[in-house]
């Protein structure tokens, strides 16, 4: 089956194993879901995450992150913003702001995948992916 929004696809896998507490996940590879595994594993939202090439299948295989006890969560909520149906986008003056700036969006420009901080640095707008705090 088909999947029509596949950022959505991932974050709801990364909140569902979280939620589980699981140790890994596995999440179908594009390019820009490896962008938003760097910005996650970059901000320390994840361990690691590693590209596994099965033929013509390739797989990220996302290590989680917990606290000093796992029921301690690094990653409190991950939120879709930006859906097929409906493209909300943010110019450089209205960059979305995560709670207070103790989460993070992650924001598709035209110099590519990046945080809301690095977009304000580099003065740029685009499609706002998601939300992580």
């Amino acid at each position: 089956m088909a999947v029509t929004d596949p950022i959505a696809d991932m974050l709801t896998r990364i909140r569902n194993a979280n939620t589980a507490k699981h140790d890994t996940v596995d999440v179908p590879s594009s390019k820009i879901k490896l962008a938003i595994a760097q910005i996650l594993l970059d901000e320390g939202y994840i361990k690691k995450f590693d590209l596994i090439d099965e033929g013509t299948v390739k797989t990220i295989h996302i290590t989680l992150k917990y606290g000093a006890d796992k029921n301690e969560k690094i990653i409190s909520g991950l939120q879709r913003i930006s859906k097929p149906g409906l493209r909300v986008y943010a110019n450089k003056e209205n960059l979305p702001k995560v709670l207070g700036g103790l989460g993070i969006a992650i924001i598709s420009t035209n110099q590519g995948v990046i945080t809301d901080k690095k977009a304000r640095e580099l003065k740029v707008g685009g499609e706002v992916l998601c939300f992580v705090w």
